[in-house]
């Protein structure tokens, strides 16, 4: 078996560590159990970079040494801090603007209560942006609506929760949304914003890995959000996600895809409405076997 050593560049913070092609292969294959996530051999330096903290934090000085430990014990907590270090958490409020008016077009001809579902709700930018579109487009309606935030990473989920971005984070917002929608801090919380209760009222945050075989999910939603996330997943693994999408979607009910995905090749279950954005595709439901 080839194990060639990686070695990065010499850190001030920590020794190098030895990441063997054995070790990558297995933390690739590892990843993939656990999340899905399809880590290409280019993310070789990324998977380093990650996962030499946890090396740091727990004192040893091999990725052999620290998956023998992961594997020595299938319920460690260990596995949710690696599953979080390897796991990529790109967002900004209202990002890939263009769904935002679609989605606040479709609620207002949606029955009450509207329902939505973000799927990779990251450190919260994106489940808010989605509840201040259903304020804008459904007004005292939205009340009764709903927005479920969820994520495989649960430290990203805490600061969702947390509702507190710094000024940088709001900048690209309009000064008529951040007036309406946010909490200036003073004192301590001085250069950030909160957002304000009546909009963190319609989130609710919980962890949910999009593998498990089971989702605490019960209602049909009118929306799912599930955007930039199938880039990690190869085919198969999008195809069985989108079964399992189909009936927890309402029947006029549309996905959000991000911008560089395409489910051309789930036409049996979804079909394009519009710049990605799909509908469901004609005749009942079925869910995967």
């Amino acid at each position: 078996m080839n194990t060639t050593p990686y070695i990065a560049a010499t850190s001030s913070v920590g020794p190098d560590f030895l990441l063997t092609d054995h070790d990558f292969s297995k933390i690739r294959t590892l990843i993939h159990q656990r999340a899905g996530i399809a880590l290409g051999a280019q993310k070789r330096q990324m998977v380093y970079s990650r996962l030499a903290r946890r090396l740091r934090e727990l004192r040893m000085k091999e990725f052999s040494a620290y998956l023998s430990f992961l594997e020595a014990d299938p319920h460690s907590d260990e596995w949710e801090l690696f599953t979080n270090a390897l796991t990529t958490n790109l967002t900004s409020f209202f990002r890939e603007a263009h769904h935002f008016p679609v989605l606040a077009e479709h609620v207002r001809r949606c029955d009450q209560p509207v329902s939505v579902w973000c799927s990779a709700a990251s450190t919260g930018e994106e489940p808010y942006s989605i509840a201040m579109t259903l304020i804008e487009a459904l007004g005292n309606r939205a009340g009764s609506a709903s927005v479920v935030a969820t994520d495989i990473d649960t430290q990203v989920l805490a600061k969702g929760a947390a509702g507190v971005f710094t000024m940088e984070q709001v900048s690209k917002l309009s000064p008529e949304r951040l007036k309406r929608f946010f909490l200036k801090g003073s004192g301590a919380q001085a250069g950030k914003v909160r957002i304000r209760p009546e909009v963190a009222a319609m989130v609710k945050f919980s962890q949910l890995n999009l593998l498990d075989p089971r989702w605490a999910l019960k209602e049909p939603f009118d929306a799912i959000f599930c955007r930039n996330v199938m880039i990690y997943f190869d085919k198969p693994t999008q195809h069985k996600i989108l079964q399992r999408f189909a009936p927890l979607m309402k029947p006029h009910g549309v996905l959000f895809a991000g911008h560089s995905e395409n489910f051309s090749f789930a036409s049996q279950i979804l079909r394009l409405r519009g710049q990605t954005v799909y509908e469901l595709a004609a005749g009942p439901v079925k869910g995967p076997e």
